[in-house]
Protein backbone atom coordinates (compact mmCIF):
# COMPACT_ATOMS: atom_id res chain seq x y z
CA UNK A 1 0.00 0.00 0.00
CA UNK A 2 1.03 3.16 -0.20
CA UNK A 3 2.41 5.26 2.84
CA UNK A 4 3.94 8.56 1.40
CA UNK A 5 6.53 9.90 -0.85
CA UNK A 6 9.78 10.92 -0.53
CA UNK A 7 10.28 14.38 0.75
CA UNK A 8 13.52 14.64 1.73
CA UNK A 9 17.10 13.12 0.93
CA UNK A 10 19.84 13.82 3.06
CA UNK A 11 23.75 12.58 2.81
CA UNK A 12 26.34 13.29 5.39
CA UNK A 13 29.83 13.40 4.01
CA UNK A 14 31.08 13.24 7.39
CA UNK A 15 30.12 11.19 10.12
CA UNK A 16 28.47 13.47 13.03
CA UNK A 17 28.68 16.76 11.07
CA UNK A 18 26.04 18.65 9.26
CA UNK A 19 24.82 17.27 5.75
CA UNK A 20 23.77 18.18 1.98
CA UNK A 21 20.66 18.13 0.97
CA UNK A 22 20.47 16.16 -1.84
CA UNK A 23 17.39 15.79 -4.85
CA UNK A 24 17.99 12.35 -5.83
CA UNK A 25 21.02 9.63 -5.37
CA UNK A 26 22.08 6.44 -6.21
CA UNK A 27 21.61 3.64 -3.33
CA UNK A 28 23.88 0.72 -3.09
CA UNK A 29 24.16 -1.87 -0.64
CA UNK A 30 25.98 0.35 1.73
CA UNK A 31 24.23 3.75 2.06
CA UNK A 32 23.37 6.41 -0.41
CA UNK A 33 26.03 7.36 -2.84
CA UNK A 34 28.66 9.25 -0.74
CA UNK A 35 27.07 9.17 2.49
CA UNK A 36 29.71 8.90 5.52
CA UNK A 37 32.92 8.53 3.85
CA UNK A 38 34.49 10.60 6.64
CA UNK A 39 34.97 10.33 10.19
CA UNK A 40 36.98 11.92 13.04
CA UNK A 41 39.09 9.68 14.63
CA UNK A 42 40.05 10.21 18.58
CA UNK A 43 43.86 9.85 18.55
CA UNK A 44 44.17 9.71 22.36
CA UNK A 45 41.59 6.63 22.04
CA UNK A 46 43.30 5.63 18.90
CA UNK A 47 39.53 5.00 17.23
CA UNK A 48 36.74 6.64 15.04
CA UNK A 49 34.49 8.98 18.08
CA UNK A 50 31.28 10.70 17.31
CA UNK A 51 29.59 14.03 18.21
CA UNK A 52 28.10 11.76 21.53
CA UNK A 53 31.60 12.02 22.96
CA UNK A 54 32.49 15.17 21.22
CA UNK A 55 28.82 17.27 20.84
CA UNK A 56 31.24 20.02 19.16
CA UNK A 57 31.41 18.20 15.91
CA UNK A 58 27.96 19.00 15.72
CA UNK A 59 28.25 23.11 15.10
CA UNK A 60 30.36 21.99 11.67
CA UNK A 61 28.87 20.96 8.15
CA UNK A 62 30.78 19.67 5.53
CA UNK A 63 29.82 18.78 1.54
CA UNK A 64 31.59 17.52 -1.18
CA UNK A 65 34.12 19.63 -3.32
CA UNK A 66 32.41 17.91 -6.59
CA UNK A 67 29.72 15.56 -6.91
CA UNK A 68 31.73 12.12 -5.89
CA UNK A 69 32.27 9.77 -9.01
CA UNK A 70 30.27 6.72 -9.41
CA UNK A 71 32.10 3.93 -7.70
CA UNK A 72 33.37 5.76 -4.80
CA UNK A 73 33.21 3.91 -1.28
CA UNK A 74 35.63 1.88 1.13
CA UNK A 75 39.40 2.81 0.49
CA UNK A 76 38.36 5.59 -2.09
CA UNK A 77 36.63 8.71 -1.26
CA UNK A 78 36.39 11.94 -2.37
CA UNK A 79 37.50 15.34 -0.96
CA UNK A 80 35.10 17.81 1.64
CA UNK A 81 34.93 20.80 2.53
CA UNK A 82 34.42 21.42 6.29
CA UNK A 83 33.23 24.60 6.94
CA UNK A 84 33.53 25.70 11.54
CA UNK A 85 30.88 27.43 13.47
CA UNK A 86 32.62 30.88 13.24
CA UNK A 87 33.03 30.18 9.24
CA UNK A 88 36.74 29.16 8.35
CA UNK A 89 36.51 26.36 5.56
CA UNK A 90 39.15 23.92 5.13
CA UNK A 91 39.21 21.13 2.32
CA UNK A 92 40.23 18.13 3.51
CA UNK A 93 43.68 18.25 0.57
CA UNK A 94 45.00 20.40 3.67
CA UNK A 95 44.86 17.51 6.08
CA UNK A 96 47.48 19.12 8.39
CA UNK A 97 45.22 22.57 8.90
CA UNK A 98 42.19 21.00 9.41
CA UNK A 99 43.57 18.43 11.52
CA UNK A 100 45.01 21.23 14.01
CA UNK A 101 41.70 23.10 13.75
CA UNK A 102 39.77 20.15 14.35
CA UNK A 103 41.61 18.87 17.44
CA UNK A 104 41.42 22.85 18.90
CA UNK A 105 37.35 22.45 18.65
CA UNK A 106 37.15 19.51 20.23
CA UNK A 107 39.85 19.95 22.88
CA UNK A 108 42.05 17.46 22.47
CA UNK A 109 43.63 15.68 19.60
CA UNK A 110 41.88 14.54 16.52
CA UNK A 111 41.90 13.87 12.79
CA UNK A 112 39.55 13.51 9.84
CA UNK A 113 40.46 10.16 8.32
CA UNK A 114 39.22 8.30 4.95
CA UNK A 115 36.69 5.53 5.09
CA UNK A 116 38.97 2.31 5.18
CA UNK A 117 39.31 -0.32 2.94
CA UNK A 118 36.47 -3.24 3.64
CA UNK A 119 39.86 -5.40 4.20
CA UNK A 120 41.34 -2.83 6.80
CA UNK A 121 38.98 -4.32 9.56
CA UNK A 122 41.75 -2.60 12.33
CA UNK A 123 41.11 0.67 11.14
CA UNK A 124 37.29 0.18 12.12
CA UNK A 125 37.98 -0.72 15.98
CA UNK A 126 36.37 1.23 18.41
CA UNK A 127 36.70 0.96 21.96
CA UNK A 128 34.86 -0.95 25.14
CA UNK A 129 32.17 1.80 26.52
CA UNK A 130 32.19 1.89 29.91
CA UNK A 131 28.77 2.43 31.97
CA UNK A 132 29.87 6.08 32.46
CA UNK A 133 30.30 6.43 28.46
CA UNK A 134 26.80 5.38 27.95
CA UNK A 135 25.11 7.17 30.58
CA UNK A 136 26.80 10.15 29.19
CA UNK A 137 25.62 9.66 25.01
CA UNK A 138 22.65 9.04 26.31
CA UNK A 139 21.89 11.09 29.33
CA UNK A 140 21.21 8.93 31.56
CA UNK A 141 21.29 10.04 35.47
CA UNK A 142 23.33 7.66 37.74
CA UNK A 143 21.50 4.96 39.41
CA UNK A 144 19.10 4.85 36.32
CA UNK A 145 18.63 1.75 33.67
CA UNK A 146 21.22 1.75 30.85
CA UNK A 147 19.08 1.85 27.53
CA UNK A 148 17.13 -1.11 26.06
CA UNK A 149 19.33 -2.21 23.26
CA UNK A 150 17.24 -5.54 23.06
CA UNK A 151 15.60 -4.28 19.62
CA UNK A 152 19.21 -5.28 18.20
CA UNK A 153 20.22 -8.55 16.28
CA UNK A 154 22.67 -10.03 18.65
CA UNK A 155 24.82 -10.50 15.67
CA UNK A 156 24.70 -6.92 15.13
CA UNK A 157 25.28 -6.00 18.86
CA UNK A 158 28.51 -8.58 18.58
CA UNK A 159 29.50 -6.65 15.26
CA UNK A 160 29.18 -3.06 17.57
CA UNK A 161 31.19 -4.49 20.53
CA UNK A 162 33.84 -4.41 18.54
CA UNK A 163 33.63 -2.12 15.98
CA UNK A 164 32.89 1.70 16.16
CA UNK A 165 30.67 1.57 13.22
CA UNK A 166 29.90 -1.50 10.50
CA UNK A 167 32.65 -2.10 8.15
CA UNK A 168 32.30 -0.52 5.06
CA UNK A 169 30.26 2.53 6.20
CA UNK A 170 30.66 5.19 9.33
CA UNK A 171 27.23 4.91 10.60
CA UNK A 172 26.35 4.10 13.77
CA UNK A 173 24.53 0.76 12.89
CA UNK A 174 22.74 0.67 9.49
CA UNK A 175 22.85 1.69 6.37
CA UNK A 176 19.79 4.27 5.98
CA UNK A 177 17.95 6.06 8.74
CA UNK A 178 14.51 6.88 7.98
CA UNK A 179 11.88 9.46 9.59
CA UNK A 180 8.38 10.35 8.63
CA UNK A 181 6.76 13.54 8.45
CA UNK A 182 4.21 11.91 11.17
CA UNK A 183 6.40 11.59 13.88
CA UNK A 184 7.71 14.88 13.54
CA UNK A 185 4.28 15.85 14.20
CA UNK A 186 3.18 14.04 16.81
CA UNK A 187 6.31 14.63 19.19
CA UNK A 188 6.67 18.18 18.11
CA UNK A 189 2.72 18.54 19.57
CA UNK A 190 3.83 17.44 23.07
CA UNK A 191 6.61 20.44 22.72
CA UNK A 192 10.19 20.68 21.49
CA UNK A 193 11.46 22.14 18.25
CA UNK A 194 11.81 18.77 16.15
CA UNK A 195 13.37 20.60 13.12
CA UNK A 196 14.06 17.30 10.74
CA UNK A 197 17.84 18.68 10.96
CA UNK A 198 18.15 16.95 14.71
CA UNK A 199 17.67 13.53 14.08
CA UNK A 200 20.33 13.45 10.71
CA UNK A 201 17.98 11.36 8.48
CA UNK A 202 18.96 9.76 5.17
CA UNK A 203 15.72 9.87 4.12
CA UNK A 204 12.09 11.90 5.07
CA UNK A 205 8.73 10.06 3.85
CA UNK A 206 5.85 12.71 3.97
CA UNK A 207 2.96 11.14 5.31
CA UNK A 208 -0.83 11.29 6.27
CA UNK A 209 -0.51 8.59 8.55
CA UNK A 210 -0.94 9.78 12.55
CA UNK A 211 1.27 9.01 15.31
CA UNK A 212 4.83 7.32 14.79
CA UNK A 213 4.23 5.24 11.86
CA UNK A 214 7.18 4.60 10.85
CA UNK A 215 7.47 1.80 13.96
CA UNK A 216 4.60 -0.20 12.87
CA UNK A 217 6.52 -0.47 9.32
CA UNK A 218 9.17 -2.70 11.39
CA UNK A 219 10.07 -6.28 9.38
CA UNK A 220 8.39 -4.66 6.36
CA UNK A 221 10.01 -3.76 3.29
CA UNK A 222 9.38 -0.16 1.74
CA UNK A 223 9.48 0.35 -2.43
CA UNK A 224 10.27 4.39 -3.92
CA UNK A 225 11.55 4.79 -7.04
CA UNK A 226 14.46 1.80 -7.88
CA UNK A 227 14.64 1.17 -4.01
CA UNK A 228 13.65 -1.58 -1.85
CA UNK A 229 14.52 -1.06 2.19
CA UNK A 230 14.02 -3.52 4.95
CA UNK A 231 12.91 -2.24 8.11
CA UNK A 232 15.04 -3.10 10.80
CA UNK A 233 14.55 -1.71 14.27
CA UNK A 234 13.22 1.76 15.71
CA UNK A 235 16.22 4.48 16.32
CA UNK A 236 17.48 4.13 19.83
CA UNK A 237 17.93 8.25 20.47
CA UNK A 238 21.20 9.45 22.58
CA UNK A 239 21.78 12.72 23.39
CA UNK A 240 22.57 14.44 19.64
CA UNK A 241 18.91 15.99 19.25
CA UNK A 242 18.71 17.63 21.90
CA UNK A 243 22.12 19.79 21.35
CA UNK A 244 22.55 22.74 19.56
CA UNK A 245 23.64 22.12 15.35
CA UNK A 246 24.97 23.93 12.68
CA UNK A 247 21.20 26.10 12.12
CA UNK A 248 19.70 24.22 14.97
CA UNK A 249 19.36 25.66 18.98
CA UNK A 250 19.46 23.39 21.69
CA UNK A 251 16.48 22.42 23.17
CA UNK A 252 16.44 19.83 26.30
CA UNK A 253 12.64 19.55 25.39
CA UNK A 254 12.92 17.33 22.52
CA UNK A 255 14.63 14.47 24.07
CA UNK A 256 11.73 14.60 26.96
CA UNK A 257 9.18 14.45 24.43
CA UNK A 258 11.31 11.16 22.65
CA UNK A 259 12.15 9.74 25.86
CA UNK A 260 8.34 10.02 27.40
CA UNK A 261 6.31 9.61 24.30
CA UNK A 262 8.52 7.43 21.91
CA UNK A 263 10.16 5.32 24.96
CA UNK A 264 13.61 7.04 23.43
CA UNK A 265 12.87 6.08 20.09
CA UNK A 266 12.04 7.95 16.66
CA UNK A 267 12.58 6.92 13.19
CA UNK A 268 13.97 3.37 11.82
CA UNK A 269 17.00 2.02 11.03
CA UNK A 270 16.73 0.01 7.19
CA UNK A 271 18.85 -2.30 5.29
CA UNK A 272 19.24 -2.55 1.56
CA UNK A 273 17.35 -4.88 -0.42
CA UNK A 274 17.41 -3.81 -4.17
CA UNK A 275 20.06 -1.05 -5.14
CA UNK A 276 19.14 1.97 -7.61
CA UNK A 277 18.09 5.10 -7.69
CA UNK A 278 15.87 7.28 -5.62
CA UNK A 279 15.01 10.56 -6.07
CA UNK A 280 12.72 13.35 -3.91
CA UNK A 281 9.29 12.95 -5.20
CA UNK A 282 9.15 9.05 -5.94
CA UNK A 283 6.16 7.10 -4.16
CA UNK A 284 6.88 5.33 -1.25
CA UNK A 285 4.81 1.75 -0.78
CA UNK A 286 4.79 -0.89 1.81
CA UNK A 287 5.13 -4.31 1.99
CA UNK A 288 3.60 -4.98 5.80
CA UNK A 289 5.66 -7.24 8.35
CA UNK A 290 4.30 -10.67 7.84
CA UNK A 291 1.69 -11.71 10.57
CA UNK A 292 2.50 -13.67 13.03
CA UNK A 293 0.79 -16.74 14.05
CA UNK A 294 -0.30 -17.21 18.20
CA UNK A 295 2.40 -19.77 18.73
CA UNK A 296 4.94 -17.67 16.60
CA UNK A 297 4.25 -14.61 18.38
CA UNK A 298 4.43 -16.41 21.86
CA UNK A 299 8.13 -17.58 21.00
CA UNK A 300 8.92 -14.20 20.04
CA UNK A 301 7.78 -12.75 23.15
CA UNK A 302 9.79 -15.95 25.05
CA UNK A 303 13.17 -14.62 22.94
CA UNK A 304 12.98 -11.27 23.61
CA UNK A 305 12.74 -11.59 27.46
CA UNK A 306 15.47 -14.01 26.86
CA UNK A 307 17.66 -11.39 24.95
CA UNK A 308 16.58 -8.27 27.02
CA UNK A 309 17.94 -10.76 30.55
CA UNK A 310 20.79 -11.57 28.31
CA UNK A 311 21.58 -8.03 27.88
CA UNK A 312 21.09 -6.88 31.26
CA UNK A 313 23.44 -9.53 32.34
CA UNK A 314 26.00 -7.87 30.13
CA UNK A 315 25.82 -4.37 31.20
CA UNK A 316 26.11 -5.13 34.76
CA UNK A 317 29.55 -6.43 33.85
CA UNK A 318 30.98 -3.68 31.87
CA UNK A 319 33.09 -1.40 33.40
CA UNK A 320 32.29 1.14 35.13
Amino acid sequence: MNVGTVAELWRYPVKSMGGERIESSVVDERALHGDRMWAVRDLELNAVTTARRIPALLGCTARFVEEPAPGIGPGDVADVVVTFPDGTRIASTDREALDARLSDLAGKRVALVPLPPLHDKAAYRGVLASKKDIRQQFGIADGEALPDLSMFPVRKLAELSIYATPIGIFADAYPVHLVTTASLRTMAAHGGDFDVRRFRPNIVVDTGLDGLAEQDWIGGTLHAGEVSARIEIPTVRCTVPLREQAGVPADPAVMRAVSRYGDRCLGVYADIATTGTLRVGDAVDLDPPPSQGAVSASLGRMAGRLKRNALRTGNRILPR
